[in-house]
């Protein structure tokens, strides 16, 4: 068999519109893409010429004859979280939520986790992770203890300054956690929010987070490429998000720049499979911060990018561009909004202006995935290479 190469690009948080259940999570009316363009204008022609205009609800406006496929997916488990939507676009689909807990853990999990750990904890509340260190940093460096806080997503966060509590103790600590976090309580990532700084105000997180996340309940796309002797090459925190499994292997940049840089770095080489990669930025620096303009400066940074990494694809190569959920800067709060995400495809062989439609569910990429390497899975999804090459692809 000859070889093949998909890159598979998450813009993390780039929402398309709301899905029908939005109100459901309080989220009416969010929509991305859509909000940042109007707010503060969005210049990505790239990314038009591709398709993403022709969406219809990116704020975009379309063009007539695209040069790539274009459309969108609403997610069908339960949730808004980066676990959830990596883990269905990637074929599993959760029946139920992960659990969130908007009054902060109960006694019984942070007790646990205190008696394990040996020392106290401050927080255990939802809370902006810049905003509950300029509340409790100071009393962490007085104290040590570390900072426990949620969100609107399943996640048990620790935050701790580096000069505190080492990095590897921080490790340690989630592991812990994590272990313990099982079950009931079994949320969908523990995350360890390292950072530096003396004063309130002055608290700067570092690059140092990771995510350690369940292991996923089902059998992905990466399990069924690595099974079947494929390269399946993850960027950024692909590798957490899927608790290291399915991978071959992975390179933890973090921040847009320095993941896109591994991508290219990944697409130069002469690979036979999958290169996943999560551009985590748009999320966690300019959604859950409320900066639209930053976050309309990333879209743009990525979209300047792009021309690079494709001009390293082969005329076989299929390259897909999606997202994992919203996190529309111009929403109340600061959590992710229950959105679709688009879907862009662009191959130098495949037909072109194809309108994928609106899809039922993020994992038809994982079935697309896997007939585009001759893969029988399809994880109760509908493919739609077909569409994509019209019929011609084997």
């Amino acid at each position: 068999m000859n070889k093949k190469r998909l890159l598979w690009i998450v813009l993390d948080s780039v929402g398309a519109g709301e899905i029908s259940d939005a109100a459901e999570y309080g989220d009416a009316g969010a929509s991305t893409l859509e909000h940042i363009s109007e707010t503060v204008g969005l210049h990505m022609p790239v990314m038009r010429t591709l398709g993403l205009g022709n969406i219809g609800t990116t704020g975009l406006s379309p063009i007539p004859h695209p040069s790539g496929a274009y459309g969108r997916a609403a997610e069908r488990s339960k949730g808004k979280d980066t676990t959830t939507g990596h883990w269905e676009m990637a074929g599993v689909t959760l029946d139920k939520p992960f659990p969130t807990y908007p009054n902060g853990f109960p006694k019984e999990v942070i007790d646990r986790f205190e008696q394990a750990i040996g020392t106290k904890t401050l927080g255990n509340k939802p809370a902006s992770g810049t905003v509950i260190l300029d509340e409790l940093g100071e009393e962490h460096l007085r104290t040590g203890y570390p900072i426990v806080y949620t969100s609107g997503d399943s996640v048990f966060q620790i935050a701790a300054n580096e000069e505190i509590i080492p990095l590897e103790r921080l490790y340690e600590l989630c592991e812990i956690a994590r272990a313990q976090l099982q079950g009931e309580h079994g949320v969908g990532r523990v995350i360890a929010r390292p950072f530096k700084g003396q004063k309130a105000g002055h608290f700067v997180r570092t690059p140092h987070r990771r995510d350690f996340s369940m292991e996923p309940v089902g059998t992905t796309v990466l399990d069924v490429l690595k099974a079947a002797g494929k390269d399946v090459l993850g960027v950024g925190k692909i590798e957490d998000i899927f608790a290291h499994r399915g991978l071959t292997e992975s390179i933890h940049a973090a921040g847009n720049p320095d993941c896109i840089e591994a991508t290219l770095e990944f697409m130069k080489r002469d690979f036979d499979g999958l290169c996943y990669v999560n551009l985590v930025d748009f999320d966690s620096t300019y959604g859950h911060r409320r900066d639209t303009e930053g976050y309309a400066a990333a879209l743009e940074y990525f979209d300047e990018k792009l021309p690079q990494i494709m001009r390293l694809m082969n005329d076989e190569d299929l390259l897909i561009i999606t997202a994992d959920h919203g996190c529309d800067p111009t929403f109340k709060g600061t959590d992710h909004t229950r959105e679709c995400v688009p879907i862009i495809c662009w191959s130098r062989s495949l037909n072109t202006g194809v309108n994928l439609g609106d899809r039922d569910t993020y994992a038809d990429m994982a079935a697309t995935i896997a007939e585009f390497f001759g893969l029988e899975e399809r994880f109760n999804a509908t493919s739609f290479l077909s569409e994509l090459y019209g019929g011609e692809m084997q």
